[in-house]
């Protein structure tokens, strides 16, 4: 059942706020997703400080994680050995409050009134509740919180509380430890999911406190990275702390006094966090110098929103329901981005520990474009995580005995955790998600220097590890076997469709570059491999296959019922193996991405037989199925599925929102306005569009960044408006026709090109009797 759109009445529709204006139990750790604050380095989960109902309230640190060996029932050389997951920091997000000796809580306490937001346009979080107290007292608690950007280890929380007369309040504000669980908590046999580790995991170093001063600091026990913590408090009326409590699971700072009808007391508390760079910094003494006043903290995020959505936004006309979810999205994408610095982007941001905070191709393929065009600085940096981990690609290379360098599917430290090889290793295609992203930035931004450089470098080592991976046959064909495609239920397949073309790809970007690196036999063999790559052809249906084999496997039965899917949670994979049902897209996705090298008639038979045996179960399908829906001219299908793909947090509508946002669906919800409905592709001779506006909506606008200019798209369904209003003029294709964009506004007619409905492919498999919006729970 929707959570967010079926209540709208405690969840009304507001562009620039998520409101929720009553708690009821259930669904506490899907909203304590929802309502994060984070900054992609520091994240802070929306739990309530009044709610015994919290499911995984906590904080999180990029890259902030532990180490322990993998143990395989049946081992193999070459098969992961060390697992990463990243920890639950010590959370500052805590308070008790009673008064006149009753505990409000709301589970227990009499609420009068409940409005609590998270504000898009401030980034702060509020949370008002008005309390009837027991001792007749009305009292007014009031919850702000938010993260730095300057200082991105900071987080600022201060507590009002206000009554309608004299009463007696206990405020205890804590610092929690939530990793270290007295068990192991492998509960779910979820692989989405995170489990815990058991025991000890942060091991105290420094442990002070006083005068409402915390200084704290713990080791991670494997991987020994080191955090420090500094917690000040200041207080409206001067109230010296009660007590200060020090301890390595539950450190506190209370507060006991009178509190006035007419004076209300409020609490700050400003946080800074540190992870040390090196063994002999003091990570508490970084974290001290980080601290800062709680205003300015919440100053800094104002102005970074104020900043961010004034070239970030995106607008539908006519369309008020979507513009919330829209910017939702876009907000989410903010705080997983914004301060990562030279990182990776973990698949739930820092929102959550789901996947257990690893980084995988979804940096590359989902969120990179809208870096790109939206903070190319951020995108350099991801690229430049990746850079900075090609010495451990370079040994797993040779692991897998290939050259150059490969990139692990799930990672960390740099390091393979991904213990399923069939559905992780053998996804070498990462390699050519890094190639693509590496290529597109490069492409966008201008950036010679990196193009020359770090990018050059991205580019020939993974080049030289699709020359090795793969042979020519007897045919005369180039071949890669053994691999899987972004499909994860069909796997360690011949000649996968989607890995063959976008290495094709990698192996022309890489003979293209005119670096000394590369001498003339190398360079001929990269042109030879991608010229003569084997592409698999159904010559019956007209249609390219998605693997060698895909076209002689058994249809799946789509009688089966909602309640299995996902599929991979219920059936063994060998079932699914077996059988002609994709998780997400696959050969479509490499259309996409690959727009030119394929004609509209195969894009269009491609969509028509793969699309009805798609079953979504991946949330990083939707965005892609849509994108392609409109570039085919199936309006309604395009709209359905993006709708699902806004949606799929706020309506937790793959059972999963609580462990995390889904980063790379909403980096697809971008991609879907910017690439499906306004037709931008990329990586030409100029920026092209092709607009495929929904009938049901009335414009759509936005701004690109390109080659160090600002691009004003604005589209209704008659004519697309281009402006450059910042820069130098830009030359652009829409449909064909060429033109340069300057400062004065280039209005350009269009025609509507959308049919109403996708057509099955006549010999192709049934249509699947599951509806394009696929939900899951």
């Amino acid at each position: 059942m929707a959570l967010i759109t079926s209540d709208r009445a405690r969840f009304p529709n507001d562009p620039w706020k998520l409101v929720e204006t009553v708690h009821l139990p259930g669904n506490a750790g899907t909203l304590e997703t929802l309502f994060s604050v984070g900054n992609g380095h520091l994240g802070i989960r929306g739990a309530h400080w009044a709610a015994a109902d919290a499911e995984l309230p906590g904080s999180f640190i990029n890259g902030f994680h532990e180490t322990w060996d993998i143990k395989h029932a049946e081992n193999a050389y070459g098969f992961a050995r060390t697992g990463q997951r990243i920890l639950y920091i010590p959370d500052a997000n805590n308070f008790v409050v009673i008064i006149d000796g009753e505990m409000l809580t709301l589970e227990e306490s009499t609420v009068l009134d409940y409005r609590r937001s998270v504000d898009f346009a401030t980034g702060i979080y509020e949370c008002r509740i008005v309390w009837q107290c027991r001792s007749g007292a009305t009292v007014t608690t009031t919850e702000r919180r938010a993260v730095g950007y300057q200082a991105r280890g900071t987080l600022g929380i201060s507590l009002e509380v206000s009554a309608d007369r004299d009463i007696s309040a206990d405020v205890t504000s804590a610092v929690v430890n939530r990793q270290d669980q007295p068990v192991e908590d492998h509960s779910s046999h979820d692989p989405r999911r995170a489990g815990r580790h058991a025991g000890r995991v942060l091991l105290p170093v420094r442990l002070d406190g006083g005068d409402g001063s915390l200084r704290l600091s713990w080791a991670a026990a494997e991987s020994r990275q080191l955090l420090g913590m500094a917690v000040d408090h200041w207080t409206s009326a001067g109230v010296q702390p009660f007590d200060t409590q020090v301890d390595q699971d539950d450190s506190s700072v209370r507060y006991v006094l009178a509190v006035g009808a007419d004076t209300p007391f409020v609490l700050e508390k400003s946080v800074s966090y540190a992870v040390a760079r090196s063994a002999d910094e003091d990570p508490v003494d970084t974290a001290e110098r980080g601290l800062l006043p709680v205003g300015e903290i919440f100053a800094q995020s104002e102005a970074h929103y104020r900043d961010y959505w004034t070239t970030s936004d995106i607008v539908v006309g006519g369309q008020p329901e979507l513009q919330q979810a829209i910017r939702w999205n876009l907000f989410q994408l903010a705080q997983a981005t914004a301060c990562a610095d030279v990182a990776g982007i973990p698949a739930k941001g820092v929102s959550g520990s789901g996947y257990d905070g690893h980084y995988f191709w979804d940096q590359e393929v989902y969120l990179l474009p809208y870096l790109t065009y939206t903070s190319p600085g951020n995108a350099r940096q991801v690229l430049e995580f990746r850079h900075d981990l090609l010495p451990e690609a370079r040994v797993r290379a040779k692991e897998l005995s290939v050259e150059g360098a490969l990139f692990p599917w799930r990672t960390i430290n740099g390091l393979e955790a991904s213990a399923y090889y069939a559905a992780g290793t053998a996804q070498f295609h990462i390699a050519a998600a890094v190639a693509f992203a590496t290529n597109r930035y490069a492409w966008a931004s201008g950036d010679t220097e990196f193009k020359q450089t770090l990018g050059a470098d991205l580019l020939i080592e993974t080049a030289r590890m699709w020359a090795s991976l793969g042979f020519f046959g007897k045919d005369g064909l180039f071949h890669i076997h053994g691999v899987t495609g972004p499909d994860e239920y069909t796997a360690v397949v011949n000649d996968n469709l989607y890995t063959n073309v976008m290495a094709r790809f990698n192996l022309r970007a890489a003979a293209a570059l005119d670096h000394p690196g590369i001498d003339d036999a190398e360079r001929e063999l990269w042109e030879q491999a991608a010229n003569r790559m084997q592409l698999p052809f159904d010559e019956d249906l007209q249609v390219y296959s998605q693997d060698n084999d895909f076209m002689t496997l058994e249809p799946w039965d789509w009688s089966t019922p909602r309640s299995k899917y996902p599929l991979l949670l219920n059936f063994h994979p060998l079932v699914i193996y077996r059988h002609q049902v994709l998780k997400q897209a696959d050969t479509v996705l490499a259309m996409f991405l690959q727009w030119q090298d394929f004609t509209p008639e195969e894009k269009r038979r491609a969509f028509d037989f793969y699309d009805p045996i798609t079953t979504g179960d991946s949330t990083l399908s939707a965005c892609v199925q849509g994108i392609m829906a409109a570039e085919v001219g199936y309006g309604k299908a395009a709209l359905d599925h993006f709708i699902h793909a806004l949606y799929i947090d706020l309506d937790d509508t793959h059972g999963n929102t609580i462990d995390g946002v889904h980063i790379a669906s909403t980096g697809g919800v971008w991609s879907s306005l910017v690439s499906g409905f306004a037709g931008l592709r990329d990586q030409g001779e100029v920026p092209y569009f092709d607009p495929r506006l929904p009938t049901e909506w009335d414009s759509l606008s936005f701004h690109l960044k390109l080659r160090g200019g600002l691009l004003h798209v604005e589209l209704d369904h008659t004519t697309l408006r281009l402006t450059v209003r910042e820069g130098a003029p830009l030359e652009v294709d829409v449909r064909g026709h060429r033109a340069t964009v300057g400062a004065e506004t280039l209005a350009l007619p269009l025609h509507a090109v959308m049919s109403p409905e996708p057509t099955v492919f006549p010999d192709g498999p049934p249509t699947a009797s599951i509806p394009v919006v696929r939900a899951v729970n």
